[in-house]
């Protein structure tokens, strides 16, 4: 009598639809030194991703331009930081752009404060290089300034959100009068609800402004905390502090998943959600990150068109 071994399966979770459609056009953040390390982005991500450049400071420009102008070549979209406390002065604002639409066909640009104490120069806000009038000029078709759901201390330290409403009031009015499209991109969150409560914020505030969440891509809880407390992420930490103190979590990686679930659940059952795209800070690295994106449904990559 013939014996039969019937292997089973192994099980697939079914992607959760509403996750998927939320992390279609999802973009990612990269430095020339991480983005050294892939071989080849069109082995990870999706054609049409948007790949944020981060400007750290003491990171030559020549490295910058570089990294941008090997990205683009790949096919992808490329936003650098323009970061107003290391530009010392419109001169070298203007070399840059010249540089990075020259040499890598920039046309997308993140403007932001930085994280440096002490201004290079002339510039120590985003409002004022959009003030420049200088990317306009270049035609460029993207700019993104930032967003921050849990405050910003270093714009305003007593923890209240004064300066950075302010700083958004008038973002909103230059959207209203230049040609290009922009979005909030904001720092990685780990909780949903402060989220949620800052995004309808804004609506109220009449700031209609689309935006990019940031997500913190799967990393070892260790480095999430790390990478938290030297970005200066608020209130939402806790939810790392939390698990912090499950000795049996202490190794395993912290994933996004129930944020993201939480935010897509609320996109799905409020359509008018003003929160139109993930932005992923691959903290456990780009391969990493863009494997759980594609886990989870993040196929699509080409970004909608007007953010």
């Amino acid at each position: 009598m013939a014996l039969f071994n019937f292997k089973k399966e192994p099980e697939v979770t079914p992607v959760n639809k509403n996750v998927e459609a939320f992390l279609q056009g999802y973009s990612i953040e990269v430095m020339p030194r991480t983005a050294e390390k892939i071989e080849d982005f069109r082995a990870i991500l999706p054609a049409g991703t948007r790949v944020y450049i981060a400007h750290i400071e003491g990171t030559p420009i020549e490295d910058m331009v570089a990294t941008a102008k090997r990205i683009n070549a790949e096919g992808y979209d490329v936003m650098p930081h323009f970061p107003a406390r290391i530009i010392k002065n419109e001169a070298m604002l203007k070399d840059w752009i010249a540089r990075y639409q020259g040499e890598a066909n920039v046309k997308q640009a993140l403007l932001l404060a930085g994280g440096v104490d002490k201004p290079h120069g002339d510039f120590h806000a985003s409002m004022q290089l959009l003030d420049t009038g200088a990317f306009d000029a270049a035609g460029f078709t993207h700019l993104h300034v930032a967003g921050h759901p849990e405050g910003n201390r270093d714009i305003d330290p007593d923890g209240g959100r004064k300066v950075v409403d302010e700083a958004l009031s008038w973002k909103q009015e230059f959207s209203k009068r230049t040609d290009a499209s922009m979005a909030l991109a904001t720092q990685f969150c780990f909780e949903s609800a402060p989220v949620i409560e800052w995004a309808d914020s804004l609506v109220a505030q009449g700031i209609d402004i689309p935006v990019h969440i940031g997500i913190a891509g799967p990393a070892k809880l260790q480095t999430m905390i790390k990478f938290a407390i030297a970005c200066g992420v608020g209130p939402s930490l806790k939810v790392l502090q939390k698990r912090a103190k499950d000795v049996t979590k202490l190794l395993l990686p912290f994933e996004p998943t129930q944020v993201i679930t939480e935010l897509a659940d609320h996109k799905a059952a409020n359509p008018n959600f003003n929160i139109a795209q993930v932005h992923f800070f691959p903290l456990g690295g780009i391969k990493t990150n863009a494997t759980w994106a594609m886990n989870n449904g993040g196929t699509a990559g080409v970004p909608a068109a007007n953010s």
